[in-house]
């Protein structure tokens, strides 16, 4: 272990035998699920031992969903009911707590999932900003609540209010930053929520746990461990779920929904897969174009969402730009994630290489070529990123979202052919642009806003910054989350109105001064 920094060496494996539930941590005393790394912390490969997690079923399932009711009572509850500005209070004591658990977290991002050292600060630093500024949007949003309107004789005062129990299931990817863009929003509208970690990036919600359980009432926030088919199945069957919030694979995502006894009931949030393009016109800047393909495709190994999953090239530069880019990926660096200058690290699922292998073998039975000298060379917990070219709709690559490290490429000469794959595509988040022209740009940006929800002009396509929606079209996503929108769609609009007369009008006058209701007041929150 001595070629592992000792920072972020794993000297004892941590066994998570606790779980949250109705405001206690409660003691594990059933099955456990032994947590591997595939990064080795010995001179000859062998998977990393890290820890264990509770396996959980239907036992523990009720006993959250029982939790999490009781917490909301039909509304009545504390937290539903709860001031504004405690609230805020709640949520600002759970960052301040943790941020004093940066490096453990960090430490196990690197480790469960492989993302490099440099992102996986980044995304801690990036999820306390998200809820700072969670925060800060919520105050306004209640600010620009904190009065009564009249129309047509009616007073009305407008808030929004929570919905109920919230299931959150968050990605493995960023098990971190886009699970609590789920959660934050989620509670701190006066939803009762339970979470159930991903099936990599589990450990690191470990050191979260305290700041959970001491800073909001009990039963507003239950942690439970295990499949999703032993413990999210029977919490949607209980039918007491009002919204399903879930970012990763449709397929999960539309079983959950069936399992539900009223779905006209259920809300969904949902982040779902994408097949994102990147379109390099044949006036693009090469090097910019080249620069943020690699970075789109490749940046995390492709294991984005919003990754560059399919290059579609002017047949006029295509050559060009497939060597360049080539030479650029073979000179990317691998290692593992606290080595300096790494950009390629580790892979998380010890069967991805061999799923990626598939796909280069089926699309050059196809007639696609292994185009960079580097490309489906194996490692223990790696395979180097292949650039296949040409690829056509018969191969896999093409249909499939390979989220890895793979990177197919295919030519056009009328700009009709990728708009029409991407109209016929069963997914709508992102495309990446490049090009100069406006007089070709200018049309080209007003079909493409209505085939997916974000265009990148000559740069890769990402989620951020939060201030921005995320959404997608058709199979890519439901609901829209941003900072702003976010706390939108995890409430409800929900007003008092009243007559407007002198009798009516003295009551809510009475109300205001007495500060007896927690809906009914105009106190401005700095």
């Amino acid at each position: 272990m001595s070629f592992i920094p000792e920072e972020y060496q794993i000297k004892n494996p941590l066994i998570q035998n606790t779980y949250l539930v109705n405001g206690v941590l409660k003691e594990w005393k059933g099955p456990t699920t032994k947590v591997f790394s595939t990064i080795s912390s010995t001179e000859n490969y062998a998977p990393t031992l890290l820890g264990s997690i509770p396996t959980m079923g239907v036992s523990e399932a009720n006993e959250v969903v029982e939790a999490a009711v009781n917490a909301y009572d039909n509304g009545q509850g504390i937290w539903p009911t709860m001031k504004v500005t405690d609230r805020i209070k709640c949520m600002e004591n759970f960052v301040n707590q943790m941020k004093l658990t940066r490096n453990e977290v960090v430490k196990f991002l690197m480790w469960e999932i492989g993302k490099s050292l440099g992102d996986s600060e980044k995304e801690f630093d990036r999820t306390v900003e998200y809820i700072n500024d969670t925060i800060e949007d919520y105050k306004k949003l209640d600010r620009n609540s904190a009065r009564f309107t009249k129309s047509q004789g009616i007073n009305a005062m407008v808030r929004r209010g929570p919905l109920g129990v919230v299931l959150c299931l968050g990605p493995y990817n960023y098990p971190l930053n886009e699970t609590f863009s789920l959660l934050i929003p989620a509670i701190i509208m006066g939803n009762t929520v339970i979470f159930k970690p991903a099936k990599h990036g589990v450990l690191l919600i470990s050191p979260l746990l305290e700041a959970f359980r001491s800073s909001f009432p009990k039963g507003v926030i239950n942690i439970v461990y295990g499949r999703g088919r032993d413990v999210a199945s029977p919490i949607m069957e209980s039918g007491k779920v009002a919204i399903l919030a879930l970012i990763g694979n449709s397929k999960s995502a539309i079983a959950l929904q069936d399992q539900h006894p009223n779905k006209n009931r259920l809300r969904l949030i949902l982040g779902l897969e994408a097949k994102n393009p990147a379109i390099v016109l044949a006036d693009a800047d090469l090097d910019l174009a080249i620069q943020e393909c690699v970075a789109g495709s490749l940046s995390f190994n492709g294991q984005r969402c919003t990754a560059l999953k399919i290059l579609y090239v002017h047949e006029s530069i295509a050559d060009e730009f497939n060597k360049r880019f080539a030479a650029k990926v073979d000179a990317l660096a691998f290692g593992n994630p606290w080595d300096k200058s790494v950009f390629l690290t580790p892979l998380p699922e010890k069967d991805k290489p061999a799923y990626i292998q598939e796909l280069i073998d089926d699309a050059t039975s196809k007639g696609a070529k292994v185009i960079n000298a580097k490309g489906g060379q194996h490692s223990d917990n790696y395979i180097f990123p292949a650039i296949l070219y040409p690829i056509n709709k018969e191969m896999r690559v093409y249909h499939e979202e390979q989220f890895g490290p793979v990177v197919p490429i295919l030519t056009f000469k009328d700009i009709q052919e990728p708009l029409k794959d991407m109209a016929e595509s069963n997914y709508g988040q992102q495309v990446s642009l490049f090009g100069r022209d406006i007089k070709t740009i200018a049309p080209l940006i007003d079909t493409l806003v209505n085939l997916v929800t974000r265009v990148n002009l000559n740069s890769s396509c990402q989620r951020g910054p939060d201030v921005y929606p995320f959404t997608g079209r058709k199979d890519s996503a439901v609901g829209t989350l941003s900072i702003h929108d976010a706390l939108r769609s995890f409430s409800i609009r929900t007003f008092v109105a009243s007559k407007d007369n002198e009798y009516n009008n003295e009551i809510l006058q009475a109300l205001l001064n007495s500060k007896e209701s927690n809906f009914i007041n105009t106190d401005y929150i700095l």
